[in-house]
């Protein structure tokens, strides 16, 4: 007797989909303090039977779970629990973060409730891992009764994080502002979406490092002209989330006559073109270069309260200047245009962008936004006071 393709492929289906879920069975069997609580106490073979005229394969009693990230962190893990459960992608998608305790050591995980059916959610799993590559995927079976702890721990973090702070940035100590400052800079950069989307040239986030050397340039430089540490870090976030990776390419600029380190793309009735692309964590253009290191020629502040690797030469190099030294041009802009528009925050910082002749009120608006985030986050933190926000009962 001829067996139809369509009856095969069902069989096929359901003997692909039972070797998964004998793989999963064994997790649950053989590694059930992964999730730091008792093993389950369901038979755990895995079973079958038809939904709405599909073919459904789940443990009974349990739940397939995704193991998406694990920090050691709690600032950082909660703001990428945060980001994650705000994205399209993960719209129907429950997204927890919990933590395990092992060896006096925490740490903190993102978790994601699949589809329970291993045929439908394990797919879904890898493709959330696809659009986000700082994810690393892991999956296992549950007891219902493990979804219930989780989901009360991620609602504790959720309360923590959304209480209103008493510690305003104003206040913080400089050790808090840069520990503070160095993961969400670290943070904004993991979810760059040039990473994601692997738009070329696809930049490097940065590492804790990189982010901590960051994150102390900008205190130092914000505290030196005295420019709001929240606005300067909506301008690095808007620029370039905080990569040293060039922008505007093949931008280019009319003038008279060219000056030194020019590149001269055509001359014209005696004028010139040539290039004005941007550099840096703040993308700052080479014209717009030459004007902020003409400030500093003129500036009477005392330049030696900077960390010497943050000082700009007495003559400038256009091609050759290093990427430290653009967070304190970008200061002495930034306080160049609070001073032009007395002390308004809004149009110094759409003129950043548009000039100060034509402040981007659209750029200023995605500043803000970011600038706010920043504030709550780190205004949040500080007002935890670096605690573990873990609930003890969880730990019994």
């Amino acid at each position: 007797m001829k067996r139809s393709s369509s009856g095969l492929n069902a069989t096929l289906a359901i003997g692909f989909a039972l070797g998964m879920a004998l793989i999963a069975w064994s997790y649950q069997k053989y590694w059930p303090d992964l999730l730091q609580l008792p093993p389950s106490n369901h038979s755990g073979l895995p079973t079958t039977h038809v939904d709405e005229g599909k073919i459904v394969l789940r443990v009974a009693g349990s739940q397939l779970v995704g193991e998406v990230a694990r920090y050691d962190d709690e600032l950082f893990a909660y703001m990428m629990f945060d980001y994650l459960r705000t994205q399209p992608a993960f719209a129907d998608t429950e997204v927890l973060i919990t933590y395990s305790l092992r060896g006096g050591m925490i740490k903190y995980i993102l978790r994601v409730v699949l589809p329970n059916d291993f045929i439908t959610g394990l797919p879904r799993l890898y493709d959330l891992a696809a659009q986000f590559p700082f994810l690393t995927p892991e999956w296992v079976i549950v007891d219902d009764r493990i979804i219930l702890n989780q989901r009360s721990k991620t609602q504790t973090f959720v309360q923590a994080y959304n209480q209103p702070a008493y510690r305003k940035l104003e206040h913080l100590s400089e050790k808090d502002m840069i520990a503070y400052t160095r993961r969400f800079i670290r943070f904004k950069s993991n979810t760059d979406p040039r990473i994601r989307r692997k738009i070329e040239p696809v930049p490097q986030a940065l590492s804790k490092d990189e982010a901590q050397r960051l994150a102390e340039d900008i205190v130092s430089v914000t505290q030196f002209y005295d420019v709001p540490v929240d606005f300067f870090l909506g301008i690095g976030a808007m620029e370039n989330n905080y990569m040293n990776v060039k922008g505007d390419l093949g931008n280019a600029v009319w003038k008279r006559r060219p000056a030194k380190g020019d590149v001269v793309l055509r001359r014209r009735n005696g004028r010139v073109l040539t290039l004005n692309e941007s550099s840096g964590v703040w993308q700052i253009t080479r014209e717009t270069l030459r004007y902020a290191h003409s400030l500093y020629l003129t500036d009477k502040r005392d330049y030696t309260r900077l960390p010497p690797h943050l000082r700009p030469p007495r003559s400038l190099d256009v091609a050759g200047v290093d990427h430290e030294v653009l967070t304190t041009y970008a200061g002495i802009i930034f306080r160049d245009l609070l001073d032009r528009f007395g002390g308004d925050v809004g149009q110094a910082v759409g003129a950043y962008n548009g000039g100060p002749g034509n402040p981007n009120a659209k750029y200023e608006a995605g500043v803000r936004l970011v600038a706010e985030h920043a504030r709550r986050m780190l205004e949040q933190a500080a007002s935890l006071r670096g605690e573990r926000v873990v609930d003890k009962r969880f730990l019994r």
